[in-house]
């Protein structure tokens, strides 16, 4: 049986409001971002569907939005971190 997350975070700092990532077998299955710049998130979650999640972190970790500490890809790579970590929870109990 596939190893499958459905994950919800709660950004902060950012114009989304929530952002729900399913992780299957560590690949980002979907992701949906409630918020934020319409266009761009969208696109940002079709490029990451179908990627290693891991990877997909290390693109969008430290990503900034113009004088922000943060964006929106930075707090996604936050929540596909928290579902690994879920996923590994799993796979270990």
């Amino acid at each position: 049986m596939a190893d499958k997350i459905i994950h919800t975070f709660r950004p902060e700092g950012v114009c989304s409001r929530k952002i729900q990532v399913v992780v299957r077998d560590g690949v980002v299955d979907s992701v949906n971002i409630d918020g934020g710049c319409d266009g761009n998130l969208k696109a940002i979650c079709r490029l990451v569907e179908g990627m290693r999640a891991e990877d997909a972190v290390k693109k969008l970790r430290g990503i900034r939005c113009g004088y922000k500490n943060t964006s929106c890809p930075d707090q996604l790579s936050k929540a596909l971190t928290e579902a690994l970590a879920k996923t590994r929870v799993s796979v270990n109990s």
